[in-house]
């Protein structure tokens, strides 16, 4: 009788031990590359002609921050995942211009219109067998908007001219803004995300996601008919969590 009780209680200490490494709470931290644009019935309110949405023309951007996992069952089959990450989203717009005058082949510009987010993702997820799916809310919090813009020039003897002009934007109202300012623009987001990954023992991860967001970028001041640009985010992310509570 005696030997059952301790197979018994060393089989429940193993469970235990296992469900704390694989279902306990873990804090950690993650970074990866971020492709965003913005789309919408009134978009070009907001970037100016010649902007295209397609999936090939998004902005390569960048993420980075801190996550956590706390347990919902005993298992760590279900648990919520809450983030802080700083993510640089935004949109850009490429134009080419051939056989421009005299010994100008070609004039290459590319303007850029960087936003600086804090995203805080809550999200649901579920664990299975190191696979795992996550979905839900994300509040964003714009704190600041940069424009960069780049030409380039290419002469027919092969020769180029590459200029950079960061001086101003002038936005959907018609107004010049400094480059820096972000007041033609919602302070806050909130989105609807959901991404798959996988996650192994230890801690390490590898996700996908996608959100999108639901509040127009375009702050028209509460006027009537307020004008439709949505942020759009892809991020491939590398994590580690670290378990804790042992």
């Amino acid at each position: 009788m005696k030997k059952y009780a301790a197979l018994a209680l060393a089989l429940a200490t193993t469970s235990v031990a296992y469900a704390q490494d694989s279902g306990g709470f873990r804090l950690g931290v993650k970074a990866g590359a971020t492709y965003s644009n913005v789309s919408g019935d009134n978009v070009t309110q907001l970037t100016g002609t010649g902007y295209s949405s397609e999936l090939g023309d998004y902005k390569f951007g960048y993420n980075a921050g801190i996550s956590a996992s706390i347990p919902v069952s005993a298992d760590g089959f279900f648990s919520f995942a809450p983030e802080l990450l700083y993510n640089r989203k935004g949109y850009e717009i490429t134009s080419t211009q051939k056989n421009v005058t005299g010994n100008i082949a070609k004039v290459e510009t590319e303007q850029q219109r960087v936003l600086h987010y804090l995203d805080v993702p809550l999200l649901a997820k579920i664990n299975a067998g190191g696979l795992f799916f996550e979905l839900g809310p994300q509040v964003s919090f714009l704190f600041g908007s940069k424009v960069k813009q780049q030409t380039t020039t290419k002469y027919t003897d092969g020769t180029k001219d590459k200029t950079e002009d960061n001086s101003g934007f002038r936005d959907y109202t018609g107004a010049t803004r400094d480059e820096a300012d972000k007041s033609d623009l919602s302070q806050f987001d909130l989105s609807g995300v959901a991404g798959v990954g996988y996650q192994t023992e230890g801690g390490l991860s590898l996700g996908l996601r996608y959100a999108r967001g639901f509040n127009s970028l375009i702050d028209t001041k509460d006027a009537d008919n307020e004008p439709k640009a949505f942020n759009n985010a892809f991020t491939l992310q590398v994590g580690y969590l670290l378990p804790f509570g042992k």
